[in-house]
């Protein structure tokens, strides 16, 4: 497969999972604050910051923004043209790097991806508000699913349709660290035994921006646990969310790419993607209390980034061909010598 056709697949897929990341957390986030007292302004700051956290806009924010409010953070992660992780750009590069490709992926999944990027691109906060936001967010989540299922169901599983595995699985990963370590001060104020309404409308929202509430209440079937949470979202090997389950469906699809069985490697990304599989498998809660979250979530996002890395280096990057080197122009010789040879030359031919 060429390295341009692998990158737009790769990207198409990341893109079209971080739009419905995006769309999830606000909505999420927004439901809390119903079930939380009326917000003044700190509080309403202290809730949205996570948010921004992560998806990694905190920054950019604030270049555009004074007031974090409900309506400037649906904007800017919404709307917003010049924030690059936007649900209107991430669909919009997802729809471009799906045209690239255009006769690799079948016809059913561009009709799709083509009318969620041309329904968005008619809408503006005025609308979202109008028709309500859960509404808005609701259909960008079931675009995205039924993206994924036409994707399954139309498309032969071959190498096209593992590179898209690859960058679902990276970009789900890679979200889900991002919301636990936003949210590492909940994991750290909230005490054992500490059963207060905050706290657990906090963690039922973080389980919800993950589409795990109502998996983690079969796994569990108790109240909703800091630590429980933690390990679901973290070690479960069952949930298609949790990030042990992402490691192991990115190793088996870069695996099935080069055909490379299990217990080896033929490149650096396979090779970083397996050791992450092992040592996620054979981690306990106990370890990330020892670490602490924080710290183990930014190395788990350091690790993923690598995988990332070593796949575009592996996969999709296309270095410049060598081109020959041009032969270099003889010298001109100096006035002198050249008058020399003319004379020579003259000298010559009257001989």
């Amino acid at each position: 497969m060429l390295s341009r056709v692998a990158d737009s697949l790769y990207w198409m897929s990341r893109s079209e999972e971080r739009a419905e990341n995006i769309a999830r957390i606000l909505d999420v986030n927004l439901q809390l604050m119903l079930d939380l007292p009326k917000l003044g302004p700190e509080e309403q700051k202290a809730l949205w910051e996570p948010v921004l956290r992560s998806t990694g806009d905190h920054e950019d924010f604030y270049k555009h923004y004074k007031v974090t409010s409900s309506d400037n953070v649906i904007d800017f992660l919404t709307l917003n043209a010049k924030n690059s992780n936007s649900i209107l750009n991430c669909l919009t590069t997802a729809r471009e790097n799906a045209r690239h490709v255009r006769e690799q992926i079948s016809l059913e999944m561009w009709e799709e991806i083509n009318r969620t990027y041309l329904w968005m691109k008619g809408q503006t906060l005025k609308k979202i508000t109008r028709q309500g936001a859960y509404e808005f967010f609701s259909q960008v989540k079931n675009a995205s699913h039924l993206f994924q299922g036409i994707t399954d169901g139309t498309m032969t599983h071959g190498e096209d349709w593992d590179f898209i595995q690859v960058g679902k699985y990276l970009e789900r990963a890679d979200m889900t660290t991002r919301i636990l370590d936003a949210n590492d001060e909940i994991f750290i104020k909230q005490r054992p035994g500490n059963t207060q309404t905050g706290g657990t409308l906090h963690w039922s929202a973080i389980l919800r921006s993950c589409s795990s509430h109502d998996a983690y209440r079969k796994f569990y079937v108790a109240q909703v646990e800091p630590d429980k949470v933690v390990e679901f979202l973290i070690l479960n090997e069952f949930f298609p969310r949790s990030i042990r389950f992402c490691a192991a469906a990115l190793n088996d699809a870069l695996r099935r790419i080069s055909g490379c069985k299990e217990e080896h490697f033929t490149n650096q990304a396979e090779k970083l993607a397996g050791r992450l599989v092992a040592e996620l498998n054979y981690s306990a809660l106990e370890d990330i209390k020892t670490v602490g979250m924080h710290q183990y979530m930014d190395e788990l996002q350091i690790k993923l980034n690598a995988i990332g890395e070593a796949i575009f280096q592996t996969y999709l990057f296309s270095p410049p061909l060598n081109e020959p080197e041009p032969e270099p122009e003889p010298k001109p010789e100096p006035a002198s010598e050249k008058a020399q040879t003319q004379k020579q030359s003259k000298t010559a031919t009257v001989a």
